[in-house]
């Protein structure tokens, strides 16, 4: 059997030794953030709030505002996908000191829209602040509900928006903006006087209401 050379062993260690090593709170911080997204959007408040407090705390041993800001954002697009508005405050503490693109994120998902420097924003974000593209053109479901949430307090959401909306948090089991949505629909239907879907509308809403 060959043996390796002594100094080919020495030259491998070397490698081995020279390979960064990743941060034990970067990955930790990102799993706790997936599992916020993930409990928060089915539903489970108390699993979201344990998941978005130990990112936080991952992020904020860093002392890096950015991180953290990062986070917030994480919490205020969920919010806005599952249309719970004015909850962004843990970013406007830390908007002194955000960048520029992540403030206009912020005013985004808002729907505060005037003025906004939409080349700063997220790419699939960028031509529903322009209004140079549809709801439909938002490939992944979380960003295109986070569309919808937006372009809802921006006052630029049509019927068909929110049906997509729905079917979208439909498809993916996401109860809580499922219910939500369902809301907003439910409040056009009475606004239009149909019993009909009305009807139709609130049988849904029980079916997914149940546990």
């Amino acid at each position: 059997m060959k043996t390796i050379p002594a100094c080919l062993i020495v030259v491998l260690l070397a490698g081995c030794a020279a390979k960064p090593v990743e941060p034990a709170w970067r990955a930790n911080a990102a799993g706790a953030l997936d599992s916020f997204t993930d409990a928060y959007l089915k539903g489970d408040s108390a699993i979201a709030a344990t998941e978005f407090a130990r990112a936080r705390a991952e992020m904020s041993s860093t002392g890096r505002f950015d991180l953290v800001a990062h986070a917030e954002l994480v919490r205020c697009a969920v919010y806005t996908a599952s249309l719970v508005v004015g909850q962004c405050g843990g970013f406007a503490a830390l908007a002194p000191d955000a960048s520029a693109a992540e403030r206009a994120y912020a005013a985004y998902l808002a729907g505060q829209w005037q003025g906004l420097d939409t080349a700063l924003l997220p790419p699939q974000h960028q031509p529903i602040a322009r209004g140079t593209g549809g709801l439909a053109a938002v490939a992944d479901p979380l960003a295109r509900l986070v569309a919808a949430g937006a372009m809802l307090q921006a006052g630029r959401i049509a019927p068909p928006d929110i049906a997509l909306a729905t079917d979208t948090a439909s498809a993916q089991g996401w109860r809580r903006p499922l219910l939500m949505w369902l809301g907003a629909a439910e409040q056009r239907a009475v606004a239009l006087g149909d019993s009909a879907e009305l009807a139709r509308i609130r049988r849904r809403i029980a079916i997914a209401s149940a546990r």
